[in-house]
């Protein structure tokens, strides 16, 4: 195995070296290829994507094509926002019909129907009006007393109080908000998707319904619906993505301006950066993979490992440039090492990344795929583009009129920053067994303290914040964010709309509603209800449904009245027999809209919504529906936003274990293979993994620290936290093994860190502050995923400096005979190699005593 692995090296190295040309040409050529499917990159937001085979999504999607919702996000509805002191007085009630007709009168708008509070008072007023023009004029004609009296007369009837605030008063006939409705007819050509998924086909209809109500009235109506919240998901990616990705240039060129200290290497590097977006987003476009909100994070995932490979390549490079090499001979020694440990770390961080494929929701999927094969390219870009572009560009520098500033390497020994790097080799010639218990300590601590990390999802988690910083807000154009209603709209619903008990949950039954016992399934299934739901009465759920609804007619309909009389067995004013008949009563009468909000048309199936206590949790309530929906006969499912969420919420936070599990044992698995293949001393995998524990238990402890909860997007940040994570350390495990075959352990240590210790802090510095320029996002989850990022590399490094010595002191007490003799290489048949006793067995090609196999 080491022959063939030295082989590729020895292939790798005399095309670096003897061809850069046709490689950087090569590369060239793939990347126009890439370019290519640049255009095909399509987008996907909102939550929809994650509910994509969730059973209660499924069963939520059934209801909005199956019913006709009050509030829904209909794609063919919209609805109007109104709020005043006193949205039924006649100013205001006159104010919606005018909205109302005003969109009714353009043709583009496809307005088919509206409802309001406003219009039904009119018919009141003036049973005879049926048109907006109509109503509009029986109002005109109308006293406000007339109007007050009205009201009152009508407070008990939902038709008009479904559409008021929770603060109406009957007596004062007064209310703060209402809701009108706008149905729309769309023409076959102007279909699409619904509201959550990014693209609506309302989204232009309700922009424009905006424009004219906000220049043709004056009043202080807000246009809501699927079309406004799919267009600031869309928006939120573009302004987000305009304010990080400046500032993350400008922080990383910063930094690399230090790091590489020279204008062509910085040029090599930025180019190289470049290339390997290039490559992964024309993938991206070229696979048909959507970009979602989480991808944002993949630029400058890509960035973060590009930037440590290409520091780490030019700084190897130059250390071996200073000892005399030619540039020929020292590149060929640089890539002998670097290529070895940058396959080992692309190899780890592409297991951490593709972990996210044991994820149950797609775009966390989709994510593992992409980042995955994005950091696969970028080993390419870097581990042999690079080196050949280095080399092509030392050979013809001298005639370039380009000045050359620095190419002395990082950290060197004797310098200032080689000695503050060096506190961990103190530490580990002193005390490493207690730096390990400590570290060990910490790490069980601080995992057991993430233990209590929240988990959420929700659909603001995709949409900009209510308020947007003002920092943010002065931003001079293109990068100023827009301005965002939808949240700040979805909270004055949720405050004016949503009853003081609390909120809801909807049970979606299946099966034929004209069976005898249909009716009576659903009445029984509210006796008896779980604790959080509220109680009516008698140990009675309180619901709404198709039960509900006849009763209510019932009680105002004395004709309807008996004929559910004739048809209740048992008396308890639900109807048993002749349910067809019942039915089409029901159609036919003035609530015959409102039935259809729970039955639907060909009688197959009914949804039931209960209402839960102000103080019940997501969990507690679907616990409660999925116990309710278990006592149906029937094929019956829990579901409702509640529902579908907090089952999505489940999910992540089952991605987040599972993905975790699956990296760690993986990354295990992998260290201990390719150090038995490479090294022939499997072992260094588990020092390896040392500083990988501790950071990952670190991130995790630091969540609950700052409050962040698992959300869809930092589900992916501890498997992220290996994959990034091990970069460190592997460059720290691979050099310190070159070292210690040449020198005694202090020595090899001290060269080690020194040698390794200034690019990866210039590798640290640049890719944290890099990342954590997504806290500048619009984004507040984005933002929460920035920062966590940020620490990880952050975490990583440092355990990389001050605990992984330690790790390898100890590792190398077990594995040596004498720390004081240089371990040599395999094969040698040296006395040093005999030494050399891994207690995890000797590589394949050699035996134990050091020779050949």
């Amino acid at each position: 195995m080491q022959v063939d692995y030295q082989r590729f090296v020895d292939w790798a190295d005399d095309n670096i070296v003897n061809r850069p040309k046709k490689v950087m040409l090569a590369f060239l050529l793939v990347t126009l290829l890439f370019a290519g499917g640049l255009g095909n990159v399509s987008t996907e937001s909102g939550t929809q994507q994650f509910a994509e085979d969730v059973p209660a999504a499924n069963a939520n999607d059934r209801i909005e094509n199956e019913f006709l919702p009050v509030f829904g996000n209909n794609p063919g509805s919209t609805q109007l926002v109104q709020r005043s002191p006193n949205v039924l007085s006649k100013q205001s009630m006159l104010a919606m019909l005018r909205a109302q007709e005003a969109l009714e009168d353009r043709n583009d708008m496809y307005v088919s129907s509206t409802s309001s509070a406003a219009g039904f008072v009119a018919q009141k007023v003036d049973p005879s009006a049926t048109t907006l023009e109509e109503q509009i004029i029986a109002l005109e004609g109308a006293t406000q007393t007339e109007i007050r009296r009205t009201v009152r007369e009508n407070a008990n009837n939902p038709e008009l109080t479904g559409t008021l605030s929770n603060d109406f008063n009957k007596e004062a006939a007064s209310a703060s908000a209402t809701i009108g409705v706008v149905t729309h007819d769309l023409p076959q050509d102007v279909g699409g998707t619904t509201g959550q998924s990014g693209d609506s086909p309302m989204t232009d209809i309700q922009l424009q319904a905006q424009r004219i109500i906000d220049t043709e009235l004056n009043t202080d109506i807000t246009v809501f619906g699927s079309g406004i919240i799919a267009d600031e998901f869309g928006t939120v990616i573009t302004d987000s993505l305009l304010i990080v990705t400046p500032a993350a240039v400008i922080l990383i060129v910063g930094f690399l301006v230090v790091a590489y200290r020279d204008l062509l290497d910085l040029i090599l590097g930025i180019v190289s950066l470049l290339m390997a977006v290039i490559w992964t987003f024309g993938f991206l476009g070229l696979a048909g993979i959507p970009f979602n909100q989480i991808m944002i994070s993949v630029p400058p995932l890509l960035l973060a490992v590009g930037i440590d490979f290409g520091i780490h390549a030019i700084n190897r490079y130059r250390e071996d440039r200073a000892t005399g090499l030619d540039v020929d001979s020292a590149m060929t020694v640089a890539t002998d090492q670097l290529l070895v440990a940058f396959f080992i770390v692309t190899g780890t961080t592409v297991i951490g990344f593709l972990s996210n494929l044991a994820s149950s929701l797609p775009p966390i999927r989709d994510f593992g795929v992409v980042a995955g094969v994005g950091i696969t390219f970028t080993f390419l870009i870097f581990g042999i583009f690079l080196p050949a572009a280095k080399v092509w560009l030392d050979r013809n520098r001298d005639d370039w009129p380009v000045p050359t500033f620095s190419q002395q390497p990082l950290g060197e020994e004797g310098s200032a920053l080689g000695e503050v790097l060096s506190v961990g080799v103190f530490a580990a010639r002193k005390l490493p067994v207690i730096v390990l218990i400590v570290a060990l300590l910490f790490s069980a601590g601080a995992a057991g303290y993430a233990t209590g990390v929240d988990t959420s999802f929700s659909q603001e988690d995709f949409l900009p914040p209510e308020d947007v910083s003002p920092l943010l807000k002065s931003l001079p154009e293109p990068f100023a964010p827009s301005d965002y209603d939808a949240v700040g709209t979805l909270n004055f619903l949720e405050d004016k709309f949503t009853t003081s008990q609390g909120g809801s949950v909807t049970i979606y039954v299946q099966g034929r509603m004209e069976n005898d016992a249909a009716l009576e399934r659903i009445y029984r299934a509210g006796e008896e209800p779980p604790e959080v739901f509220v109680d009516a009465s008698n140990r009675r759920a309180e619901s709404t449904s198709i039960v509900t609804v006849i009763q209510d007619y019932a009680d105002r309909n004395p004709e309807f009245a008996a004929l559910v009389d004739r048809n209740d067995r048992n008396n308890n004013g639900v109807p048993d027999d002749n349910l067809p008949t019942i039915y089409r009563e029901l159609d036919q009468s003035p609530v015959g809209d409102r039935a259809s909000e729970y039955l639907a048309d060909d009688h197959r199936s009914a949804r039931v919504i209960y209402s839960v206590t102000a103080d019940t949790s997501d969990d507690e309530a679907t616990a409660a529906a999925r116990e309710v929906a278990d006592r149906f006969r029937s094929d019956a499912i829990a579901t409702g936003n509640t529902v579908v969420f907090q089952q999505v919420s489940n999910l992540i936070f089952e991605s987040a274990i599972k993905s975790l599990a699956l990296a760690l044992g993986a990354t295990v698995v992998f260290l201990l293979f390719i150090y038995w293949v490479l090294e022939g001393l499997p072992s260094l995998g588990i020092a390896n993994l040392v500083p990988i524990v501790v950071a990952v238990s670190a991130v995790a402890g630091t969540m609950r620290v700052l409050g962040i909860s698992f959300n869809a997007f930092t589900a992916t940040i501890l498997s992220l936290t290996i994959g990034l994570g091990i970069d460190y350390s592997v460059h720290v495990v691979h050099r310190f093994i070159d070292e210690r075959r040449e020198n005694p352990l202090s020595v090899a240590l001290k060269r080690t860190v020194v040698g390794t210790g200034g690019a990866l802090l210039g590798s640290m510095a640049t890719t944290a502050f890099g990342i954590g320029v997504l806290v500048l996002a619009v984004l507040s989850v984005l933002g929460q995923f920035g920062v966590l990022t940020a620490i990880s590399i952050i975490y990583s490094f440092l355990a990389s400096l001050l605990v992984l010595p330690s790790a390898l002191v100890v590792w190398d007490r077990i594995v040596n005979e004498d720390p004081d003799v240089p371990m040599g290489y395999p094969g040698e048949g040296t006395a040093e190699s005999v030494g050399t006793d891994d207690p995890l067995g000797p590589s394949p090609d050699t035996d134990i005593e050091g020779g050949s196999a």
